[in-house]
């Protein structure tokens, strides 16, 4: 069957959607055209109910995504970016459901901004992190600027958004940016792994953890997070999941998720 994108590919099995950007001539740069496409396909994998967890990965060894096409706006090409951020990603805050960036190679710019909007990242041994915008004339506006800084010390996060240098696996893991390195190559081995643990989980227990998380996060000291009272938890105490996994805890079986 032909698929309905041009420059990305989408593979479904077991409530895992498999997106590859499809762009290995341009070490998986992003143009108007590939951000749009990619808008469409989280928002398909956003109100799939039998799509639990997205993996998303680069073609080819060498890069996830080396970020914004410079060479097409330095073409003159019209640059576009969807409401949802670039990749269809970084301005998407409504997104419950787990995604796991599976980083082979670089992951430059906005490319690193991709990553750091995913809930995971699994990295093989050669990948390499930077936001080198600075260098180019440019910014890291993609999340970057307000992402890097919450997810990593705040004079560490301006150091590399001040001097765009680039972090190796080994030291993205040890700044807490990284889950997990694979070896060269296996990055979408490892995803694909890690994709495979979360199945065992509830998926509606995923979404709404992910949702309380994000939630809390926002707030402005414990007492206010933890005190608060989430709709979110109010659909899991209503789900078919809520029942199936105590029931399953007591007949000593495997439970049978329905992600209802």
């Amino acid at each position: 069957m032909t698929s309905p994108y041009e420059f990305c590919t989408v593979e479904k099995q077991n409530h895992i959607w498999e997106i590859t950007i499809n762009r290995p001539e341009s070490m998986n740069a992003l143009h108007p055209p590939a951000n749009f496409e990619l808008e469409t396909i989280f928002n398909d994998f956003s109100v799939d109910s039998s799509a639990w967890i997205a993996i998303l990965v680069g073609a080819g060894d060498k890069a996830f995504s080396t970020g914004h096409d410079l060479k097409y706006q330095a073409a003159g090409n019209k640059i576009e970016i969807p409401k949802t951020g670039f990749a269809g990603l970084t301005n998407r805050f409504d997104l419950d459901k787990p995604v796991i960036a599976a980083v082979n190679g670089y992951a430059m710019g906005g490319g690193f901004e991709i990553a750091l909007a995913c809930d995971l990242i699994v990295a093989d041994q050669s990948a390499k992190f930077a936001l080198p915008e600075v260098k180019v004339g440019l910014a890291a506006v993609a999340g970057g600027i307000h992402r890097l800084p919450r997810q990593i010390n705040e004079k560490l996060a301006m150091e590399l958004l001040l001097t765009g240098r680039s972090v190796d696996a080994e030291e993205a893991r040890s700044l807490g940016l990284v889950n997990q390195i694979t070896a060269s190559g296996q990055a979408l081995s490892g995803a694909r792994e890690l994709a495979g643990t979360l199945l065992n989980c509830s998926p509606v227990s995923l979404q709404v953890t992910k949702q309380m998380f994000r939630e809390g996060q926002a707030m402005p000291d414990l007492e206010t997070a933890v005190s608060h009272r989430y709709d979110a938890f109010t659909r899991m105490a209503s789900s078919k999941d809520f029942i199936e996994g105590p029931k399953a805890f007591a007949e000593k079986r495997k439970p049978e998720w329905s992600g209802e």
